[in-house]
């Protein structure tokens, strides 16, 4: 995993820019810490931070071939996961390899297939390629938007890469959100492309965009498509153990230590099951690694969390027999401001998932000192049908975002009760916001001929979990991952798995009356019952009243001193929930303290110019 970075310009000559695109680079050491490259001509500069993983002496980048009619450079972050049958291809066809590397055979792809090796291509990838025998940028995202990858249009070229502060780095990117940006930070959904920053762009997942002379082309080439599904329950369980015991198979690959993040959950054990077996199979043992808090003896269920993580974890860890490590966070370090200004800078935005977004960071730091790429379950909710409002009729009969609708959000409220209701609903009019992306959401979701009205319905509830919740998940994953320099793989995300688990009927999804009845059966042999049968629980979070204590006493100095983040609360309800007890603070006021908490960093560390209209 790593960082790119680049800038293209017909006026200026870039052989003179290094110092800027340094600049850029830097920005992104912690994504690669291992090596750093650059490699400029007069009309392109590329930039590379590199986590070295396979072929760790020979992957070097940017990499370059020199061509009878110019250079052909790469600059690449992620995996290619058939690396291993394109290489054998590619020697077929008559390429000669220098390395082990999965980005020489990516980069040797494109020399043999053109844009068209996107086509080819299994994994989590993004990547920019200056073909310097047409003067032309590609850039190439991964079909789900695993990894990120931003671009700013200038006034004769374009800048790309990994993160937001990479191109804010660059002296012509000014930090500035606009009402569109504000929009998109306050409304919980991720619009496919946008960015908040205004200027900025995200290549979209499944898309390449290109650039030259003539300008900026985007072309999709992949999108869930709509196919009528023949196979029957029992085929259908079948090959979904098939398709996941490749995916597993072939994201452990790898030349440095590697885990699973194990919750004790469904998803998560089977990939703890799948991993085990495979790696056994080698004379390997499968390492895995669990979050847990201060006293657990004092956790107590609610609705989104009916049961702790630890026990369904060591069940598993028996049962497959891992090497296994729990990882205890304390309140004092989840509150400390300078874990909160480690996130804010990892993502580039104040709103994320507050402490859960702290969490995960201090969770990925102790896991580094042990392995360099871990496996995580990201996406089996949003294929499955895992989450609890998916089985609500009273959700599923609202024409709109179903975790906004399951949050109890009418036309007047908002999940962040305590940010300023005039800024919302009036200045930004987030409800008329949602209902837009509802609509331009629901248009591109593709039908199949004679689907009844509610399994119309639930496919539009998998492609907008698919296309916007998701998104925001794999970015949160990413950046709080990157941040220590650690590779989160996604086995859930193999796009023929979402392909095929996809167009199956939503009856079939449920057929036992439950979530997840497909990947339940699928891999009900290689778990302990109590697993395959827990509930959904969501990542866990500290119950101890002195987080809550510490979160009301870091937002009463921001009150007290007047501080420019508090503007966009409501001053006396925040005021108010900082005065209650700790014990007293519901769950939206405590959501409340980490945005305020969060924003206030954000606006000391970027100081953006921000627009409300």
């Amino acid at each position: 995993m790593c960082g790119i970075a680049g800038w293209i310009s017909f006026q200026l000559d870039l052989e003179r820019e290094l110092p800027a695109l340094s600049a850029m680079t830097d920005t992104m050491i912690c994504r690669g810490p291992d090596a750093g490259g650059t490699w400029l001509s007069r009309h392109a500069a590329l930039g590379h931070r590199r986590l070295a993983i396979i072929d760790l002496a020979g992957g070097v980048q940017p990499m370059v071939v020199e061509t009878p009619d110019g250079p052909v450079v790469m600059t690449y972050s992620g995996e290619a996961y058939n690396f291993t049958e394109l290489r054998d291809e590619l020697r077929r066809r008559g390429h000669e390899f220098r390395t082990s590397s999965d980005t020489e055979v990516v980069l040797r792809g494109y020399l043999e297939w053109g844009q068209g090796v996107a086509d080819r291509l299994n994994g989590m990838y993004a990547l920019g390629i200056w073909d310097g025998r047409v003067e032309k940028l590609v850039l190439l995202r991964d079909r789900l938007g695993i990894k990120p990858l931003y671009y700013h249009l200038t006034a004769d070229g374009v800048l790309f890469g990994s993160e937001a502060k990479t191109l804010l780095a660059h002296p012509s990117v000014d930090p500035v959100v606009d009402a569109d940006g504000l929009r998109e930070m306050f409304g919980f959904v991720k619009a496919p492309g946008r960015a908040v920053w205004a200027g900025m762009h995200e290549v979209k997942p499944g898309t390449m965009v290109t650039f030259d002379r003539s300008g900026l082309r985007e072309h999709v080439y992949w999108r869930l498509e709509a196919t009528e599904h023949r196979d029957d329950t029992e085929t259908t369980v079948r090959h979904v153990r098939e398709l996941l015991e490749d995916s597993v198979a072939r994201q452990l690959v790898a030349d440095v230590p590697q885990c699973v993040l194990l919750s004790g959950g469904l998803d998560s054990s089977a990939l703890t099951a799948l991993a085990g077996r495979r790696l056994a199979a080698g004379g390997e043992q499968v390492r895995t690694f669990t979050v847990d808090f201060e006293q657990p003896d004092a956790f107590r269920p609610d609705d989104l969390r009916g049961s702790q993580d630890a026990p369904f974890a060591r069940e598993v860890v028996e049962h497959v027999g891992t090497l296994h490590h729990d990882i205890r966070l304390d309140h004092q370090a989840l509150a400390d401001p300078e874990v909160r200004r480690a996130t804010v800078t990892a993502r580039d935005l104040p709103f994320g998932f507050g402490e859960a977004d702290n969490s995960l960071y201090l969770l990925f730091k102790a896991i580094r000192e042990h392995s360099t790429v871990a496996l995580s379950g990201e996406s089996s909710d949003e294929i499955f049908g895992g989450y609890p409002w998916f089985h609500l009729p009273a959700v599923q009969e609202v024409p709109m975002f179903p975790w906004v609708t399951a949050s109890g959000l009418g036309p007047r409220k908002h999940p962040t009760k305590l940010i300023d209701p005039e800024l919302l609903l009036k200045t930004l009019d987030v409800p008329g916001y949602w209902a837009q992306r509802w609509t331009e959401s629901v248009a591109a979701v593709p039908a199949v001929p004679g689907e009844d009205a509610h399994e119309r319905r639930m496919r539009e509830f998998c492609h907008v979990h698919l296309t916007s919740l998701l998104g925001l998940l794999l970015d949160r994953k990413d950046r709080m991952s990157m941040a220590v320099g650690l590779e989160v793989r996604v086995p859930f995300c193999d796009h023929r798995l979402v392909e095929y688990v996809y167009n199956t009927p939503w009856a079939m999804k449920t057929f036992d009356g439950r979530e997840k009845s497909l990947l339940r059966a699928a891999v009900r042999d290689i778990l302990p019952n109590s697993v395959v049968e827990r509930r959904k629980a969501l990542y866990p979070h500290t119950q101890q009243l002195a987080y809550v204590g510490a979160l009301q006493r870091q937002v009463g100095d921001l009150l007290s001193g007047d501080h420019e983040a508090v503007t966009l609360f409501d001053r006396a309800a925040l005021a108010a929930a900082v005065g209650a007890q700790p014990g007293a603070v519901d769950r939206d006021e405590r959501e409340a303290f980490e945005r305020v908490l969060d924003l206030a960093v954000w606006l000391d560390l970027y100081r953006p110019t921000v627009k409300t209209s």
